[in-house]
C-alpha cells in the first residue's frame, strides 16, 4: 500500500477501533490491516496504538497523527473538489471549540444562519469552559474570552468584552442594594470552576487601579450555562461576560450591579492555527461571525458599559 492509502486506513482504524472493520472497508484481511498499521509504525518510528485484547486505542502520539493525517485528507479531497467545480466550493467540515454559555446561545444562532447561506458546511461543535488545544482536540477555531497564551495560534478579534456582577432582580431587591465590593461577600454567590480551580477571586479594574474580593462561600459548576440560568433563577451573584447576558439584561432577567467595577478588557477572540491554510468555508465563517458579534457589541452601548 502507498502512504496516502497507509494513511486513510491509518484514520479508519483510529474511528472503528479495529484493524478489521477498517480493513473491511478496503477489501483488506484483519491480518493484511494490521500488518500495514505495523509498517506504518516502523516507518514513523513511533507507537500509535495501544492494542490489547478487547480494544485498540491511539498513543498520545497516535491522536497527534491522526490529527495531521485528517487535515492532509481534508486538504486533498478539498483539492480534487477545487478542480473538479473549477472554483472555490464553500463546503466541509468545520470544527469549532467554544465555552458552553456562548455557544449554546448566541453561537448555536449564529451557526444555523451561516448554514443558511451555506448548506454544505457541516459543523463539529465543542462546548468546554476550559482551553481548547487545536492540535489534540482536533479543532479549527476555538472561541475564547481574554489573553493569547499560544503564540502558535492566530487570535483575531471578534467582540470587545469585560466581565461585570449580575443577579436576577428578585435576588437583588431581597439582599437590598449592593453598595460596596466587600458586601458580596456575605451574599451568595455562583462561581465558575475550570480545570485550575474556582474562579472565586473576582478583579475589577478601573484605569490603573485594580481591585478584587476573595469568595468563601458559592455555588459552583464548570458549566458557564448552567452558572447563567443559576443567575436567572436568583440563587445568588454571578461574575460574567457582558456578552453572555447582554439579551437577560435587556429582558430584565437580570440586573448589572456595581455597575462601575468592571474586569480588565477580555475580548472575544476566534483562535486558529497560524501556519495552516485556511480554507475557504473557514475563512468565510470567520468574517460571519466578525459581523454578528460586532452587531452585538453594538446593543451593550445600551448597558453603559465602558470598553
Amino acid at each position: 500500500m502507498d502512504r496516502l492509502s497507509d494513511m486513510r486506513l491509518f484514520l479508519s482504524a483510529a474511528s472503528a477501533g479495529s484493524f478489521s472493520a477498517a480493513g473491511r472497508k478496503v477489501g483488506l484481511s484483519p491480518a493484511a490491516s494490521s500488518a500495514a498499521m505495523q509498517r506504518l509504525e516502523q516507518s514513523l518510528g513511533v507507537k500509535l496504538f495501544e492494542r490489547t485484547t478487547r480494544q485498540l486505542r491511539l498513543t498520545e502520539e497516535g491522536r497527534l497523527y491522526q490529527y495531521y493525517c485528517q487535515q492532509a485528507i481534508d486538504a486533498i479531497t478539498e483539492a480534487e473538489h477545487q478542480l473538479q467545480a473549477g472554483k472555490q466550493l464553500v463546503q466541509g467540515t468545520v470544527r469549532i471549540s467554544a465555552p458552553s454559555d456562548l455557544g449554546r446561545n448566541l453561537l448555536q444562532d449564529y451557526l444555523f444562519e451561516f448554514s443558511q447561506h451555506y448548506p454544505d458546511v457541516r459543523f463539529v461543535l465543542s462546548l468546554t469552559d476550559s482551553h481548547a488545544n487545536l492540535v489534540l482536540d482536533d479543532v479549527d477555531v476555538a472561541i475564547r474570552y481574554g489573553k493569547l497564551a499560544d503564540s502558535s495560534m492566530v487570535a483575531r478579534t471578534l467582540a470587545p468584552n469585560r466581565r461585570v456582577i449580575c443577579v436576577a432582580p428578585a435576588c437583588d431587591d431581597h439582599f437590598g442594594p449592593l453598595t460596596e465590593l466587600q458586601q458580596l461577600a456575605q451574599r451568595p454567590a455562583l462561581v465558575l470552576t475550570t480545570s485550575a480551580g474556582p474562579m472565586n477571586v473576582w478583579q475589577f479594574q478601573s484605569g490603573k487601579r485594580v481591585e478584587s474580593i476573595q469568595l468563601d462561600h458559592y455555588h459552583e459548576t464548570n458549566d458557564g450555562e448552567i452558572l447563567r440560568k443559576w443567575a436567572v433563577q436568583g440563587r445568588g451573584y454571578a461574575y460574567k461576560s457582558v456578552l453572555d447576558i447582554v439579551d437577560d439584561v435587556r429582558a430584565e432577567r437580570l440586573r448589572i450591579v456595581l455597575p462601575d467595577k468592571l474586569s480588565a478588557p477580555v475580548p472575544l477572540h476566534a483562535l486558529y492555527h497560524r501556519n495552516k491554510h485556511q480554507p475557504p468555508r473557514v475563512k468565510l465563517l470567520l468574517d460571519f461571525l466578525q459581523e454578528r458579534f460586532a452587531a452585538q457589541s453594538a446593543a451593550l452601548d445600551e448597558l453603559g458599559i465602558a470598553f
